[in-house]
């Protein structure tokens, strides 16, 4: 190949490209490239997925970035391509991406690019960068020095003058010659490249418009007559940035022949080779002389001792193999980072949820208070939490209040260093009816034609356009109406999926020993905390350790109800040693009363808990696994059997012991892992790849494992036939079966919320519609119900009311104030402030000592009419009418309007 392109952006170089990773390397390898390069716009966001697609379809991949570079006098930042020769190389551009993102975002200072320079090869980008800036104001000689200073940080085999030649040729491509001529520097033919095809372009300039929140007769305007710093030359340049073939390039460089040459020679060196699945976990800070599995072992068994205080060889075993377990797969310190974190959670009095996901099979996570599920008790495998007999990451999910999240966070930023903690980016991309919106905007459609169109297209979750164009005649009907119409649904057609924006992982932190930039770039996030430039999935395969910090509403929920109890009536519950065989709880449930109940709030699970009538903790937990596609067509059987009405069979009397609480019915994944085990002699590491292999329902796959499972069966004395039909029903339910520890986990937290609604219902009816403010309809009816069971519904008080809804004396509901319609947070913080300080003394004491500008007529209307004064004794129209003296008081008293305060 004569050409190589060096300068490519993807749609990484948010709303600069419609180049997606895979169609990259997939149309570069139809043209017949053998390397291609990635250099987005100071981001590395691509980079990984990147190298991966090249690999895998056998193209070497060449990692660099256009990285903003500031000016000597650091007045202006002009953009300078950036290829890694080697790893150390791709390091140096992790770190000027990193800096980039974090600490200098308006261009890299010369000083560090100078630092970072080593194994880095610079090519000028062709036009906008600061040589050609300067070449093109006339400025040759100043072009000359910014061009040696660049020549003496990369020495001159690594500094490249780039020569872009387009349907309009360059004016200073004479210049550029000279300048390379006269520094001794090497020409190279470049090529920016933003789009795959030349049919792209419409949708590239389409989204060059939205990126410069201009319309596309904007755009021709510009293209015609120009307009400031947009130049219509280099505007329509932009024609020229398809992935063009090396023929086109040889033909467009004919007299450049070592400018073409030089592409390859340059792709030629480099020689980057990017590590996978590293064992890169982070480090707990220990006590002097002793390793992180004594410290392990010694806490753990501490907390043991607390959980079980007498306990039985079994449970010691299980602690021990779990122990031996860890330490082989060296897993004892991030145990360590989880306890840790968990005990200041503890400390802060951070509720906790009782485990989620297969963490809660682990008694060491349960001794650890980690969980706070016995896993022994519940018959739950620490093999499907951490497989002795395959090595894969330990993934523990913690749940905490909402509100409290971001607490923890910094927690385990400020204890194991800002560079070694980083939540992670997520990309937000264009969905079918907001890529709609945005081309009909760029196109100058007028709003009500916009609504039309997008009117037409579903927000249905996953709809996607192409398939809504075969579905919906409206839509067909209106594209054949207009070439505007079609265009924009042509454009919104290639903008879908695209990022657009980046946001943070709703929940995922990742934790390093090594300072993340060592490993990964990253970029400023919230609150000193920063963001990882990698998604999940690139990050877990680099081999970074990711937690989930997950931020649980139903927990916030709990942990209020749980405070306004303790408050009102001065009694502590605590939610760990709630009684699981409370009757008035599962006569609730029964009733399908569960509204406000995590998981069983839908009317679906209602309706299903009515017929079957939950009588104990375990059917909680089966109905829990069972309401999800797939496993409800088991629901009816296990309702029946459960009932009575449906005779229980089991495949063999040796599995009643692990069926027997699902009526015989298979339903979760450690079912089938410990019929294995039972049946075929599989050790449950094996069972467990067993069941993973099942999942993926491969042929060849499952025609193996079953000779293996019958050849196991048939050696334990059971017979063929049985040992055929077991493996055909657990196949059978492998796609259904559910994780069992998971379900236990969250079914806690739905009878915790169950047992409070039971139990004290005033405190949970005020805690769900305070949560509810804003939806009168709901609200309104929640007060309906109270009223029928005989709770008293207060109106607001301006001294009693707080924000929400709250339980008051021994039969009431007081109205909060946030439900009063006009009135804002920052009216109810002044009350609040004001009547800390004193009650109010009457209505024009409350205009008085409040802010003028707070009190607008509709908000003291709103309050009048919910009743906050009433307590005052006059009539509420007596309040309507001596708003105005209030005021005029008010004014005469206190001219500034601030409040006279207290």
């Amino acid at each position: 190949m004569s050409f190589v392109h060096l300068q490519v952006n993807s749609v990484y170089s948010l709303l600069d490209s419609t180049i997606g990773i895979e169609e990259l390397v997939t149309n570069a390898m139809q043209k017949g490239y053998q390397q291609i390069a990635l250099t987005d716009r100071n981001v590395l966001y691509g980079a990984v997925s990147f190298y991966q697609a090249c690999v895998k379809a056998g193209v070497k991949p060449i990692i660099g970035m256009t990285a903003d570079v500031l000016s000597e006098d650091e007045q202006m930042a002009y953009p300078l391509v950036l290829l890694a020769l080697n790893e150390q190389g791709y390091q140096n551009l992790m770190k000027i991406s990193s800096a980039l993102q974090s600490k200098s975002p308006n261009g890299l200072p010369f000083r560090w690019l100078k630092a970072y320079s080593d194994n880095l090869l610079a090519i000028t980008p062709g036009s906008k960068g600061e040589v050609e800036t300067l070449l093109e104001n006339g400025q040759q000689k100043e072009a000359e020095k910014v061009a040696s200073k660049f020549k003496s940080v990369f020495t001159s085999d690594r500094f490249f003058i780039s020569l872009h030649k387009n349907q309009v040729t360059s004016p200073y491509e004479y210049e550029l010659k000279q300048l390379a001529k006269q520094c001794e520097l090497e020409l190279m033919a470049g090529s920016s490249v933003k789009f795959l095809e030349q049919e792209d372009i419409p949708h590239y300039q389409a989204m060059y418009c939205l990126r410069e929140n201009i319309t596309m007769e904007d755009y021709d305007v510009l293209l015609r007559a120009g307009a400031g710093n947009k130049d219509p030359l280099k505007m329509h340049a932009i024609a020229d940035q398809y992935l063009a073939t090396a023929s086109e390039m040889d033909a467009l460089f004919a007299n450049e022949k070592a400018a073409i040459a030089n592409t390859v020679s340059i792709a030629d060196r480099c020689q980057v080779q990017l590590s996978f699945h590293q064992t890169l976990l982070p480090e707990f800070p220990l006590p002097d002389g002793i390793s992180s599995t004594e410290y392990l072992r010694e806490i753990c068994h501490k907390g043991f001792r607390f959980r079980y205080p007498n306990p039985t060889q079994n449970h010691i075993e299980r602690l021990n193999f779990e122990l031996s377990v860890i330490a082989k797969m060296q897993f004892d310190s991030y145990f360590l980072i989880v306890w840790d974190f968990m005990r200041y959670a503890r400390k802060q009095n951070i509720l906790t949820g009782p485990g989620r996901g297969s963490a809660a099979g682990s008694i060491v996570a349960y001794s650890l208070g980690i969980t706070n599920v016995d896993p022994i008790a519940y018959g739950l495998l620490f093999e499907r939490f951490l497989n002795p007999e395959r090595i894969s990451m330990p993934d523990i999910d913690i749940d905490f209040p909402d509100h409290r999240r971001e607490e923890m966070i910094q927690y385990v930023a400020k204890k194991y260093g800002q560079m070694h903690v980083a939540q992670i980016i997520t990309f937000g991309t264009f969905g079918a009816k907001s890529a709609v919106r945005d081309a009909g905007r760029v196109y100058g459609l007028a709003p009500r034609d916009l609504d039309t169109m997008a009117k037409l297209i579903p927000t249905t979750l996953g709809s996607k356009l192409a398939n809504v164009l075969q579905q919906s005649s409206g839509l067909q009907q209106l594209m054949n109406s207009s070439d505007v119409y079609r265009m924009i649904f042509q454009t919104a057609l290639k903008w879908e999926g695209l990022p657009r924006h980046t946001s943070v992982h709703a929940a995922g932190v990742v934790m390093s020993e090594k300072p993340l930039v060592e490993i990964i770039p990253v970029q400023e996030g919230n609150d000193g905390v920063l963001l990882t430039q990698y998604p999940m999935e690139q990050l877990e395969t680099i081999g970074l350790l990711k937690m989930d910090f997950l931020g649980l509403r139903n927990l916030t929920f709990l942990e209020n109800i749980v405070a306004e109890i303790k408050h009102v009536e001065k009694h502590q519950i605590k939610l760990d040693q709630l009684p699981l065989d409370d009757v008035k709880t599962y006569e609730m449930i029964g009733r399908g009363d569960t509204v406000g109940v995590f998981q069983l709030e839908s009317d679906g699970m209602r309706n299903v808990i009515r017929k079957l009538k939950p009588s104990c903790f375990e059917d909680i937990v089966a109905v829990v696994a069972l309401f999800r596609p797939g496993p409800m067509d088991n629901i009816q059987s296990f309702i029946n059997r459960k009932n009575g009405l449906e005779k229980i069979d089991y495949p063999h009397p040796d599995l009643v012991p692990i069926l027997q609480n699902t009526h015989g019915i298979i339903v979760y994944q450690e079912q089938i892992m410990q019929i294995a085990a039972t049946m075929a002699g599989f050790s449950l590491g094996e069972a467990d790849l067993l069941r993973k292999a099942m999942s993926k329902k491969k042929k060849d796959v499952l025609d193996e494992e079953r000779a293996h499972f019958v050849e196991g069966a048939t050696q334990k004395g059971y017979t063929t036939s049985i040992a055929n039909q077991v493996y055909d029903l657990i196949v059978k339910f492998a796609n259904y079966g559910f994780n069992r520890s998971h379900s236990v986990s969250y079914s806690l937290i739905a009878y915790q919320l169950a047992y409070l609604k039971a139990n004290y219902p005033r405190f949970f009816m005020a805690e769900m519609m305070s949560s509810l403010s804003g939806n009168e309809e709901k609200v309104a009816h929640f007060i309906r119900d109270l009223r029928s069971q005989n709770v008293e519904i207060l109106a607001p008080s301006i001294h009693k009311s707080e924000i929400g809804f709250k339980a008051e004396g021994a039969s009431s509901i007081r109205f909060g104030l946030s439900s009063i319609k006009n009135v804002s947070n920052a009216v109810i913080r002044e009350i609040f402030q004001e009547r800390r300080a004193a009650p109010f003394k009457d209505f024009f004491d409350f205009y008085l000592r409040m802010p003028a500008k707070l009190l607008t007529d509709k908000v003291v209307e709103s309050m009048i009419y919910a009743g906050c004064f009433d307590e005052f004794g006059e009539e509420r129209s007596t309040y309507l009418a001596s708003m105005q003296v209030a005021i005029d008081h008010a004014a005469l008293v206190n001219p500034d309007g601030q409040g006279v305060g207290m």
